[in-house]
């Protein structure tokens, strides 16, 4: 079997003295593992960094085997945001909740294409909102998108202001005003009014995001947020 694809490392996890397993989300193939001969020394680990995009051949005698990686660098999102540490907590946030969430070797070419944008944008300054709507991506694409297209209760579009913590829709503000302490805010810009989040409209998007990740995708699996979105989340303030 053999197969070759773009790729973004996910995580990278040391296998005897030289090698590394390394999980890579593929634009065709999904989430894959597969070990890279000498993916521990001095020569890969620069390319095997969370974030990178690589092109990957991947060889192994049976589809479901772990399998063999030959890669070779194509970007380097990694090294874009060393020196900032807030991006890189958002890189690294991304990568975990994709090699957290996503079902192995299960095809997800928007997720794909919506992280690549992800990490493009990390070197402009809208990231925080593009990093969040990637998040509702993700949901939406593993089959727990939210409806913020009307008031639940009313079933009108105008003054949406909640989203619902039990269904993912959203809620107008006077329908939600008797439970406004049971519902979650839901900021301008996930609604289209603006095209970037300010710095409470991120922090509610987050609160938003990281709820229905943890109750569809972690939670039911005894697990909670990964670490790096759960630092993420504080360092933005959420």
């Amino acid at each position: 079997m053999e197969w070759t694809d773009d790729g973004f490392v996910l995580a990278v996890r040391l296998h005897g003295e030289t090698s590394a397993i390394v999980s890579l989300l593929t634009r065709d193939h999904g989430r894959h593992p597969g070990l890279v001969r000498g993916g521990a020394g001095r020569r890969m680990r620069g390319m095997l960094q969370a974030g990178n995009l690589v092109r990957a051949t991947w060889r192994g005698r049976l589809a479901e085997h772990l399998g063999a990686y030959v890669v070779e660098p194509l970007r380097a999102f990694s090294a874009d945001v060393l020196r900032d540490s807030l991006r890189l907590a958002a890189l690294s946030a991304a990568c975990a909740v994709a090699e957290r969430a996503l079902p192995e070797r299960e095809p997800h070419a928007a997720v794909f294409d919506g992280l690549g944008i992800l990490l493009g944008a990390l070197s402009g300054e809208q990231w925080p909102s593009v990093y969040v709507k990637w998040e509702l991506g993700l949901l939406a694409e593993l089959g727990y998108g939210l409806d913020l297209s009307s008031c639940a209760a009313t079933g009108r579009n105008d003054e949406l202001a909640y989203v619902s913590p039990r269904t993912g829709r959203a809620v107008s503000l006077a329908a939600g005003e008797p439970y406004r302490d049971k519902l979650l805010a839901l900021p301008a810009f996930l609604l289209g009014r603006e095209d970037e989040g300010d710095s409470a409209g991120i922090i509610e998007g987050l609160r938003i995001t990281g709820h229905f990740l943890e109750r569809h995708l972690f939670a039911p699996h005894g697990a909670d947020l990964p670490a790096a979105r759960q630092r993420l989340a504080e360092r933005l303030g959420v």
